[in-house]
């Protein structure tokens, strides 16, 4: 049974100007360069070249858009998966030693951070998560924008243990 599921994604406004913008740098170039004839550019570079660095912008956007951060908590345990770059990873609650929603604050920047104070960061936006620590010793942190959710449901859950 679920008790709590939440999916994320990058949706910054800011993200997706700038996104879209890489996009619009190689579409003026091509029509400059290859429509209208005339160099894109003091230093143009090949119309091959364009046509590469505008698929290259079309593929980073795809990413972009494909990328999603699931947390889904059960009284099993927690599942988290980061598409496309980390599969589903299980946690079982006797794998759990604690877990608490925290703050972490700006960890560098969004998505996969390594070698914090919090172990693996995985997060799309914000400075919330829930912070695990495994019987192992291992950490890791899992954004959320449902802090007041998770906590509830964190408190159900080690309340009924």
């Amino acid at each position: 049974m679920i008790l709590f599921q939440e999916k994320q994604r990058f949706t910054q406004w800011w993200l997706w100007l700038l996104l879209i913008g890489l996009i619009l740098l190689p579409l003026v170039g091509i029509y400059q360069q290859i429509w209208k004839g005339e160099p894109f550019g003091t230093n143009p570079m090949s119309d091959n070249g364009l046509y590469i660095f505008l698929l290259m912008m079309l593929l980073l956007n795809l990413l972009f858009y494909s990328l999603s951060l699931t947390t889904t908590i059960t009284k099993e345990g927690i599942r988290m998966k980061f598409f496309p770059f980390v599969p589903e990873k299980f946690f079982s609650w006797s794998m759990v030693k604690s877990a608490e929603v925290i703050d972490y604050g700006f960890v560098g920047g969004w998505g996969i951070r390594l070698g914090s104070s919090y172990g693996t960061v995985y997060n799309t936006r914000g400075s919330k998560g829930i912070f695990i620590t495994l019987q192992q010793g291992k950490k890791l942190c899992i954004g959320t924008q449902k802090e007041e959710e998770l906590k509830k449901v964190l408190r159900q859950v080690f309340l009924t243990e």
